[in-house]
């Protein structure tokens, strides 16, 4: 093997291990449930499918489409966002379609990233938050994933001591694997935070459907946000449309013409029958967001009850698809050995926290990915798990 520069960059990838033991133990018989990978189960709601369906039998639609999506997808996703979060998005200059939000966040670090910048991201996050900078050759300088005010004590301190100075912020909220869900207060803090030092904000906002209590907000309903913030957006959790890969980043026109040119390097866009289906959804985004976030509901209710019955207390998340969990405390706080023993032990697969960054040790992600059922049965598993 090669040993290549930019691989030389990653690390080991935690899951790795876990992954091969799930492969291990399905391939001898057993009945893994993998509460794992966030990866829904639901199906994609018919009428997107339908709409699918109509246009892909229309051959002009199988022909090259264009890069920063088609003009009806970009005007979807405005309207979108103009009934959800009150903001107003010029389509043509301040939307741009990706390959789902992972594709668009790691373009858009590719875009702004020169060798050696500074970049402010929490710990623990979702890995691309990191890895996209690290693989465009930026530096990492960690942030606590709590919204709170320490957030911007230990971000004044970064931009004290970095040379060079930051030139971005990542915000994740509701956060992936945490579930932390930020305030407008908070957004605030941020937008004032970014234009004294000259900064831009990245938010990746793709959990903003799927909340037990108040709607999460968007950082664009801040007054002057629109000055140094972009956020990312998918269809993949709202619309259960995660393999169909399509996802968006709206806000800064600086910021979304940097990925425009991007992307008009690497890629044709998203398949235009996938666009057209993805417009329909757009369009009933609060019908389709009320019924999965009622089968969220029910699955962590059942988590959070049957989980707690098996003596692992779990505390309940405002938001996302997932459970932040602390290792029960007679069990240490190794992440990866915890998983491991879950799997061995008790059939169950979650994610190491360790994964999401170092400050991720001492908990496990667990992602409302099985029906109730399922997780009545994974009670079992963890509980037999637990007595060993």
């Amino acid at each position: 093997m090669h040993d290549f520069h930019a691989l030389r960059r990653l690390p080991p990838y935690v899951f790795s291990e876990v992954n091969k033991m799930k492969a291990a133990a399905r391939k001898a018989g057993r009945d893994v449930i993998d509460l794992g990978m966030g990866n829904p189960d639901l199906p994609t709601p018919d009428f997107i499918v339908d709409k699918l369906c109509d246009v892909v039998r229309d051959p002009k639609t199988h022909r090259y489409s264009a890069s920063k999506g088609i003009p009806g997808l970009r005007a979807a996703q405005a309207r979108y966002y103009q009934r959800r979060f009150d903001v107003r998005l010029d389509p043509e200059t301040q939307v741009v379609a990706t390959l789902g939000s992972k594709e668009g966040f790691a373009n858009m670090a590719s875009a702004i990233t020169a060798p050696g910048d500074v970049i402010l991201a929490p710990n623990p996050s979702y890995p691309i938050h990191a890895f996209g900078f690290i693989m465009a050759g930026g530096v990492m300088r960690a942030l606590p994933a709590a919204p709170t005010e320490e957030v911007f004590r230990e971000a004044e301190k970064a931009v004290k001591y970095s040379v060079p100075k930051p030139i971005a912020m990542v915000l994740n909220y509701p956060a992936n694997p945490t579930a932390y869900v930020a305030s407008r207060d908070f957004y605030r803090e941020a937008v004032r935070f970014a234009k004294k030092h000259e900064l831009f904000i990245l938010s990746d906002l793709a959990y903003a459907e799927i909340y037990f209590g108040e709607p999460p907000c968007s950082i664009l309903e801040i007054d002057g946000a629109m000055d140094v913030a972009v956020e990312f957006t998918s269809v993949s959790k709202t619309f259960s449309m995660p393999g169909w890969r399509i996802g968006f980043a709206v806000g800064n026109e600086t910021l979304i013409a940097a990925l425009t040119r991007i992307k008009s390097y690497l890629d044709y866009g998203a398949f235009t029958p996938i666009q057209v289906a993805a417009i329909a959804a757009l369009d009933h985004s609060e019908e389709c967001g009320q019924q999965v976030r009622e089968v969220y509901r029910k699955r962590l209710d059942v988590l959070i009850d049957t989980f707690g019955r098996a003596g692992w207390t779990i505390p309940r998340p405002d938001a996302s698809m997932f459970a932040w969990a602390p290792i029960p405390e007679v069990f240490g706080s190794d992440s990866l050995e915890f998983s491991k023993h879950l799997l061995e032990a008790g059939d169950v697969a979650v994610s190491p926290g360790v994964g999401f960054g170092e400050r991720g040790e001492g908990f496990v992600r667990v992602a409302l990915v099985e029906n109730e059922q399922r997780i009545r049965q994974a009670a079992k598993g963890v509980a037999k798990a637990l007595s060993q």
